[in-house]
Parts: C-alpha cells; structure tokens; sequence
C-alpha cells in the first residue's frame, strides 16, 4: 500500500457499529471524520476529537465536505431487512460516496453481512451490489462480512475469517462476532498490505484475540483484477439482467476509475 492513510471518514458512525469504529479509528492514530445528518445528537455519542461532518448518504449533494481530504472511508452504515431499504440506504449510500470521490484514491473499507450470496434474497443481492461498486471503483479495499452480532460467549475472541459464503442459514450457526472486534477488523484493513483486495465472512472462535491480524490476512485469496466478484463466491446475476440503477453507477464509477488511472 502507498503509505499509510492518515484521516479516516466513518460513515454509519453513530450506528453500533460505527462507534465502535470510530473509537479504534482514535485509538489507532488517525484523525477521525464522521457524516452525521444530527451534529447535536452526534455529539452526544462520539468522543471528542472527532470531526462532525453534517451530510446525508441518500442526499449527493450533501456529501462532498465528508469525503474532502480524507485518504480512507469506512462504511459501517445499515438499515433493515427490507429491500427498498437495503436498496436505498445501504446499497445508495455506497454509490453516493464514490461519486463523491470522484475518482480520488481512497482506502475503503465495506461491512456488509454473511449471506450476502445467498441466491434469490432481494435484500441481500442490493449488498452485494454494493460489494461490486467498491471493487470495480479502483480503490485499495477490503470487503467484510459479519457474522451475527451479540451472540459471543465469553472466550470467543480469535478472529477468523472465512471465503466462499458457504453458510447461509440466516441464523447465529453461521457464526458470531462482537461489535468491536467487527470494528477492529476493519480499522486494521486501512493500512495493511495484506488485507487489500480481500472480501472474507468474519466470525470468531473460542481462544485469545490476535495481536496482529496479518498472517490471518495473508492466508486469504485475493480477488481477481477486473472482477466484480470475489473468486469463491458462488453468484447467479448476470450483468445483463441487472436492474438499469446498478448498471449506471457501475458504468459512472468506473468511469471515475479510468479517468484517475489515465
């Protein structure tokens, strides 16, 4: 990686994933910004320091002061269950920052879920759009699927990290993992090598949290240049029978992903 990024924007940070993000984020040395719709109620929950960034995901033109001068973005942000939702919150919420960019180089860091393959799930396949704006964007990234939240017995703290989406149950038996580990994990993939271009299911297992997470990282198959998948991934869309939404900001952030390169 081309040097360490030094000012990180958290989007989603006051979500409970968010705050966790943010408090590693400050612990980790970075300067720290959040896009936050509420300064007031922001300020209640995010710990001095923190750069309040007044935006709005679903509003574009709300969101170029967020990501001016960052060099690292970290998408914490979620909604529900619902397709509309997922579609025009979490999924929007990505291609409206990217825009925003505009082509500039960023570290990005994208949470969604474990299950995000699992075949006919409207919800889910809004995710994995997501996924495929991030990866044909450009950026160094690192893509994160949780396992369920607040299901951790005590001495589950090693991390693990799995490929393949190979458990879709929907339920706490694909695997658990805590906030702030979620939250530790993606904090970490901003500045090591080895966690770029890698999408992984994150769970944890019974044992001592990892000092350093790069060999765990290393162990992982990167995504293929020019993919908008992740190689173990089992995926039936194809890009011709994906809705007109997804093929026009795929097209105008690749667009932005040529223009830079050039």
């Amino acid at each position: 990686m081309n040097g360490r990024p030094s000012t990180v924007l958290i989007v989603g940070a006051t979500g409970s994933i968010g705050r966790h993000a943010v408090a590693e984020a400050l612990s980790q040395g970075y300067a720290v910004r959040a896009l936050v719709r509420d300064q007031a109620r922001a300020a209640r929950l995010l710990p001095e320091g923190v750069d309040l960034v007044i935006g709005d995901l679903t509003r574009p033109d709300t969101l170029g002061p967020a990501v001016e001068g960052v060099d690292a973005i970290v998408f914490t942000h979620g909604s529900t269950t619902s397709e509309q939702d997922v579609r025009d919150n979490d999924y929007a919420g990505v291609a409206n920052v990217l825009r925003a960019v505009d082509g500039r180089r960023a570290r990005i860091a994208l949470m969604t879920a474990i299950g995000t393959t699992r075949p006919g799930v409207a919800y889910a396949q809004w995710k994995l759009r997501s996924e495929r704006l991030v990866r044909a964007s450009g950026n160094p990234y690192t893509i994160v699927r949780p396992g369920w939240f607040d299901y951790n017995q005590a001495g589950q703290r090693t991390i693990v990290m799995l490929q393949g989406d190979r458990r879709q149950t929907g339920s706490p038996k694909d695997g658990v993992i805590a906030r702030d580990q979620i939250a530790r994990v993606l904090i970490d993939s901003l500045h090591l090598d080895a966690a770029d271009h890698k999408t992984f299911e994150l769970i944890a297992d019974y044992g001592p949290a990892q000092d350093d997470l790069t060999t765990v990282f290393h162990s992982l198959t990167p995504d293929s240049a020019g993919s908008l998948d992740a190689p173990e991934d089992v995926i039936n869309l194809p890009l011709d029978r994906e809705p007109e939404t997804f093929r026009h900001d795929l097209a105008t952030i690749s667009a932005g992903n040529d223009t830079a390169e050039g």
